[in-house]
C-alpha cells in the first residue's frame, strides 16, 4: 500500500501538471510524456553515473528541470501559435522523436531494455519516500493553487474561455501559453523522476503515449480546473488498475482491465460530466442558487403581504 500511495501522489503531480494545461489555458497536448521521460532519464542517469549518491539525486532532479524548461519553451514557441488539435498532433510527434532517441541512444539509456540504478540510502526506506512523494504533491498543488489565482493565472483562464477576446484585449496571447507550457513541463519533470525513485529502473515506457494518456483520464475524470480532481483522478485510475490487475487470478476476463476500466471511464464521463470534483462543485452552486431564489420570492411575497 505504501507503494501504491507513492505512485498516486506521483501521478497526482503528473496530472495536475496536465491540468494546468488542459483545465486552465485549453491546451490539449498529446506529447506531456516527454517532459515525464526527460525528468526519469535524467534522475536515472545521474544516479547510475554517480553511484545513487544525494547529489546525483539533486543534480538529476534540476538536469531534468532544465531541459524540460528548455524543450518546452522551444516546442511551445514553435507550435502554440497553431490551433488546439494541430498543436496536439505536434505534441505528439515531438514525444515520438523523444522515444526513438531513448530507443536507439544505447550507450546511454539501454534502448527498450533500460537499465537498474541504486538510489540514496536514505529512500530506500519505502516510508521516507512515501512522505517525500506526498511532500512534493502538497507542495505543487498550493504552488499552482497559487499560481492560478494570481493576474497571470487569470489572464490563462481567459484564454481557456475566448482566446480572440482576450487577445482584443492587449494581452499577448503566446506569451502565456509558453508560460503555462514551461511550468507544466517543469512539474511533470519531477513526477518523471520521482516515478522511476520508486522502481529503481527507467526504460523507455516513460515516453510513450499511455503515460499522456493516463494524465488526461485522471484529469478528466477528476475534473479538469480544479486541482483536486487531478489528485482524486489519479487515485481512482491507480486504485482502479492495481484492484482489477488483481483479480485476474479470480477469472481472466480481469486481465483484460483496460476493457473494464474503459467501461468506467464511459460512466463517469456519462453521469460526471464535468468530473467528480468539477460536478459536484455544479450541483452544489445549483442548490445554492436554489435556495437564494427561494429566499428572495419569501421575501418579495412578505413585502407584498406586508
Amino acid at each position: 500500500m505504501l507503494i501504491l500511495f507513492t505512485q498516486i501522489f506521483i501521478f497526482a503531480v503528473l496530472a495536475m501538471s496536465y491540468d494546468l494545461l488542459l483545465g486552465y489555458t485549453g491546451i490539449v497536448s498529446f506529447g506531456h510524456a516527454m517532459f515525464f521521460g526527460i525528468g526519469a532519464y535524467s534522475t536515472g542517469i545521474f544516479l547510475d553515473r554517480m553511484d545513487g549518491s544525494i547529489l546525483a539525486l539533486v543534480t538529476g532532479l534540476l538536469i531534468g528541470a532544465v531541459l524540460s524548461a528548455i524543450v518546452s519553451f522551444i516546442v511551445g514557441v514553435l507550435s502554440l501559435r497553431l490551433k488546439s488539435h494541430f498543436y496536439a498532433m505536434l505534441t505528439m510527434a515531438f514525444a515520438g522523436l523523444f522515444l526513438v532517441l531513448a530507443q536507439k541512444w544505447r550507450s546511454v539509456t539501454h534502448g527498450n531494455d533500460g537499465f537498474t540504478f541504486s538510489i540514496p540510502d536514505a529512500f530506500k526506506d519505502r516510508e521516507v519516500l512515501y512522505f517525500t512523494s506526498l511532500l512534493l504533491m502538497i507542495l505543487v498543488f498550493f504552488g499552482l493553487r497559487r499560481f492560478t489565482s494570481s493576474p497571470v493565472g487569470k489572464v490563462l483562464q481567459a484564454i481557456r474561455e475566448n482566446e480572440s477576446r482576450t487577445e482584443s484585449l492587449g494581452f499577448h496571447i503566446l506569451h502565456y501559453k509558453v508560460i503555462a507550457s514551461v511550468i507544466a513541463g517543469v512539474i511533470a519533470s519531477f513526477a518523471g523522476s520521482f516515478y522511476v525513485l520508486t522502481l529503481r529502473f527507467v526504460n523507455t515506457s516513460v515516453f510513450t503515449m499511455d503515460i499522456t494518456l493516463d494524465a488526461l483520464l485522471m484529469t478528466i475524470i477528476g475534473g479538469v480546473g480544479t486541482l483536486t480532481g487531478a489528485i482524486l483522478g489519479a487515485g481512482i485510475i491507480e486504485f482502479a488498475h492495481h484492484w482489477l490487475t488483481g483479480l485476474a487470478k479470480v477469472h481472466w476476463i480481469f486481465e483484460r482491465w483496460i476493457i473494464l476500466f474503459g467501461i468506467v471511464y464511459i460512466l463517469s464521463v456519462m453521469f460526471f460530466p464535468k468530473g467528480i470534483v468539477g460536478t459536484t462543485m455544479h450541483w452544489f452552486e445549483k442548490r445554492k442558487y436554489a435556495r437564494v431564489k427561494e429566499k428572495q420570492g419569501t421575501e418579495q411575497k412578505a413585502d407584498v403581504a406586508g
